[in-house]
């Protein structure tokens, strides 16, 4: 699973939707050139599909990176939950709801190896231990589940990514011996990790920081880094026994030309193994358009028949 932080689905039009000006042949492979807009939302392929999720699950307001991860994560209704969007950190009242039902804990309490691929540094872990309300839902998930995060050794070994998928930024943070690597290697090493794990994630804030930063070039840089990155992923997945999923927690990026989020829904990407039958399982039967709280559930039924 790669989850993009702040990627929703936006207007076809290049001058504010960095998607229809960057560069993304791996992300347009996978639909036949395509990439899906507001005008066209779903999007299929032979081995692909792409449809949108509503970022605010039914509740007023813009959508955020706490209450919205927490839908994503969990399986329950953030949002809704607390009755309001809340970020970037998740809201009080919701940490027991993330302690109990996230994912990396019921894949753990199934017998599965979950297995979150980020690689953080020591001022990090620093960091950690002077200001746990500060947590993303992701780190605070494995930290509850006992999933261990990895540390710079892990990314030496290539057992883990830096977040800015390249390792370009570790010798700022004191590793001078951590050598940046090209994005499609950094593809490659995760889709390597699926060997020896049932769900592995990935995820990457560049996105959204771009999104706030309403510069096209910042947008355009970070989404070809990421796609350079798809390119070494779909090399190395087995199409035929491993699924791939991309999605985020609310729009941003889609449109520089408001710095908040936006209310747009996001794309959740399906590619490979049993994708149509995980497409059946996110969207349901129902009249209400599919959101952000239906992908754990139907990620636990792929994983645990």
């Amino acid at each position: 699973m790669l989850f993009l932080d702040g990627v929703g689905i936006g207007k076809k039009d290049p001058d504010v939707n960095p998607f229809l000006t960057a560069r993304l042949p791996a992300l347009r492979s996978l639909f036949d050139g395509e990439l899906p807009t507001l005008r066209n939302r779903r999007l299929s392929s032979r081995y692909a599909l792409v449809f949108p999720l509503d970022s605010t699950c039914g509740i007023p307001g813009l959508p955020q990176s706490g209450t919205g991860q927490t839908s994503l994560f969990t399986g329950e209704n953030g949002p809704g939950l607390i009755g309001k969007h809340f970020g970037p950190y998740p809201y009080s009242a919701l940490k027991p709801v993330i302690e109990e039902k996230n994912i990396f804990r019921r894949l753990l309490q199934a017998g599965k190896s979950p297995y979150f691929a980020n690689a953080f540094p020591q001022r990090f872990f620093d960091y950690a231990k002077l200001h746990k309300s500060r947590l993303t839902v992701t780190t605070l998930s494995c930290l509850y589940a006992g999933v261990p995060l990895l540390r710079a050794e892990d990314l030496r070994a290539g057992r883990g990514l830096s977040a800015d998928i390249t390792n370009a930024g570790w010798r700022q943070l004191g590793y001078p011996d951590i050598a940046p690597i090209e994005p499609a290697e950094a593809g490659r090493r995760l889709a390597r990790l699926t060997a020896n794990h049932d769900f592995v994630l990935f995820e990457y804030w560049k996105t959204d920081h771009a999104g706030h930063s309403q510069s096209m070039n910042e947008a355009i840089h970070v989404l070809e880094v990421f796609d350079s990155m798809l390119v070494g992923v779909i090399e190395g997945l087995d199409i035929q026994s491993t699924l791939l999923i991309i999605t985020s927690d609310h729009g941003n990026i889609e449109d520089i030309s408001t710095k908040s989020h936006t209310r747009n829904p996001v794309p959740v990407v399906l590619f490979g193994h049993r994708f149509d039958e995980v497409a059946s399982l996110l969207q349901g039967s129902g009249r209400r358009p599919a959101n952000l709280s239906k992908v754990t559930p139907a990620l636990l039924r792929f994983l645990l028949p």
